[in-house]
C-alpha cells in the first residue's frame, strides 16, 4: 500500500531505483511504456539480442530521444548486470537464457524479477534458494497471472480463509494442444500479416493456446504456494466467474476438483465453441471456504457468489496488465526487499508431450513449436516417468519414434549431460525432490 511514497523517498534523496531490462519483447515492451511515468525508476541498460530492435521498442513506446540517449543499448548481459542496477529484469522467454542470467545476477548481488515464467519451472526452486542464500530477492513478475494469483492466495490464507483451489482463464478447446504455430492466428481471429506487424511471434502466441503457458503458469503457482497439482493434468473447465465456486470445489462435494487444495484453469469456450457467460479469459481467480457458519452467513450478506451450500467462495480479478504492472515486482524488491511470489518448492512440472507421431532423429522445437506441448503433473510423477521437461524439448534429437500423446521422456532423447542447463536442472531435482 506504500510503495509510491516509498518511491518518492528514494527520489527525494537523489538515489533512484535502477534497472536493467533483458529482453526487449512485447513483456518488456509494455514495462519500458511506464517508465517515463514513474520518477525515481531508471532503466539504464536494455539488454537485446538486437539492440537496435530494443531502441526501436522505446520509440515505439514513447520514449523520447533525451531518455533514449541515457540508456545503454546492448547484447552483453554481463556488461549490464556489473554496472550500478539494484534490479535485473528478466524477459527473454528463452529457458536456458533464463537460468544463466538469473545466476549471473544473483552472483552479483542484484534482486531478479524473473518475467521468465519458462525457466522459473525449469529451475526456478534452485534459483530462489540461491537468491535467499545470497541476500537479494528473486521474484515472480507481477502483472503476470502466477504472481497475482499467488498474491490472492496469500491474501485468501492471511485472511483466515482455506484456499480449495486457484488459478487463472484462457480460451481452450482440446483440440488446441495440436495446433502449430502456422495455424495459430485463425484462433485470435488475426490474419498473419496484421499479427507480424504488431510484433508478435506465432511460437510464442501458439504456445499461449496449445495449453502449454497455461501449464507453466499453474506449475509456478503450484511451487509458489504449496498447493497440489491435479493428477490427470489441468482439465480446462468451462466456467464463468459466477459458477467458480461450483465448479472449483472437491468432488465430493459435487465439484471436479481430485480433492481440496488444486491449482486449475477455466475455459471461456464451452466444449463446443459457444463462449461461457461472463468468462474470465483474462484474469485470476481463487476458490475459498468458509470456516464457519458465521464466515458463511458473511458471505450471503455481503453479496458474494457461492456454491447451494453457501460455504464456497469465489475472488478474482478479471484483468492482467503484464508488463504495465511489473514495476509493483521492481519496486517491491528494491524497496521493501519482498518478492511478489517465488518458488519454494518443487510441487509441479510440465513435462513434454507429442503433437503428433515424431520419428526418430526429428529434432524437438520446445514451446508452442510444431512438435511437443507442454502438459503439467505433479513433479513427483514426472521424476517417476523420467519425463522430459519442457524447458529443456529445445533443439534436442529423439533418439526413438513417440505416438501422439505420449509424454517425451529423457530416455527418448539425446541430451548433452556436460549443458549447463541440464546440469541446474538435475541439481535442482536433487535438491527439491524430497
Amino acid at each position: 500500500m506504500n510503495l509510491f511514497s516509498l518511491l518518492q523517498a528514494r527520489n527525494a534523496t537523489g538515489k533512484p531505483v535502477r534497472v536493467a531490462l533483458i529482453g526487449a519483447g512485447k513483456f518488456g515492451s509494455m514495462f519500458l511504456a511506464q517508465v517515463p511515468h514513474v520518477p525515481g525508476l531508471d532503466v539504464t541498460a536494455i539488454v537485446d539480442l538486437d539492440p537496435q530492435r530494443a531502441k526501436d521498442a522505446c520509440k515505439t513506446v514513447g520514449w523520447d530521444e533525451a531518455l533514449i540517449a541515457a540508456t545503454a543499448f546492448t547484447s552483453d548481459a554481463a556488461k549490464a548486470m556489473s554496472a550500478d542496477v539494484e534490479v535485473v529484469i528478466e524477459a527473454t522467454g528463452n529457458p536456458a537464457a533464463g537460468i544463466r542470467h538469473a545466476r549471473a545476477a544473483i552472483a552479483a548481488g542484484k534482486h531478479i524479477v524473473m518475467v521468465n515464467v519458462e525457466a522459473d519451472v525449469l529451475a526456478g526452486p534452485l534459483l530462489a534458494q540461491e537468491a535467499r542464500k545470497a541476500g537479494v530477492v528473486y521474484s515472480l513478475a507481477y502483472g503476470d497471472q502466477p504472481a497475482l494469483t499467488a498474491e490472492m492466495v496469500d491474501w485468501a490464507r492471511a485472511t483466515g480463509f482455506r484456499v480449495v483451489a486457484a488459478g487463472k482463464g484462457t480460451k481452450y478447446l482440446p483440440a488446441y494442444h495440436d495446433v502449430t504455430p502456422e495455424g495459430v492466428w485463425q484462433h485470435y481471429g488475426l490474419t498473419a500479416a496484421a499479427a507480424q506487424s504488431a510484433g508478435m511471434n506465432p511460437q510464442m502466441f501458439n504456445s499461449f493456446l496449445d495449453g502449454t503457458k497455461s501449464a507453466i503458469e499453474m506449475a509456478a503457482i503450484a511451487n509458489a504456494t504449496g498447493l497440489g497439482v491435479p493428477g490427470d493434468g489441468l482439465l480446462f473447465p468451462p466456467c464463468g466467474v459466477d459458477d467458480l465456486p461450483h465448479v472449483l470445489r472437491p468432488r465430493e462435494a459435487g465439484g471436479i476438483l481430485e480433492k481440496a487444495g488444486m491449482v486449475e484453469v477455466v475455459s471461456s469456450l464451452e466444449r463446443d465453441g459457444r463462449p461461457v457467460f461472463r468468462d474470465l479469459r483474462w484474469g485470476v481467480y481463487v476458490v475459498l471456504e468458509a470456516p464457519n457458519d458465521y464466515a458463511a452467513d458473511c458471505f450471503r450478506q455481503y453479496g458474494l457468489k457461492t456454491d447451494a451450500s453457501g460455504r464456497y467462495a469465489a475472488m478474482y480479478k478479471p484483468y492482467h496488465l503484464i508488463g504495465l504492472e511489473l514495476n509493483i515486482s521492481v519496486l517491491s524488491a528494491a524497496l521493501r526487499k519482498e518478492s511478489t511470489g517465488q518458488p519454494l518448492g518443487f510441487r509441479g512440472d510440465v513435462v513434454a508431450v507429442a503433437k503428433r507421431n515424431l520419428r526418430s532423429g526429428e529434432m524437438l522445437d520446445g514451446e508452442g513449436g510444431y512438435t511437443v506441448w507442454g502438459r503439467l503433473m505433479p513433479a513427483a510423477t514426472s521424476l517417476q516417468l523420467g519425463a522430459l521437461p519442457i524447458g529443456l524439448a529445445h533443439r534436442v534429437r529423439l533418439t526413438r519414434d513417440i505416438v501422439h500423446g505420449a509424454v517425451v521422456r529423457w530416455s527418448d532423447v539425446a541430451i548433452e549431460p556436460n549443458d549447463e542447463t541440464v546440469k541446474v536442472r538435475k541439481a535442482m531435482e536433487a535438491a527439491f525432490s524430497g
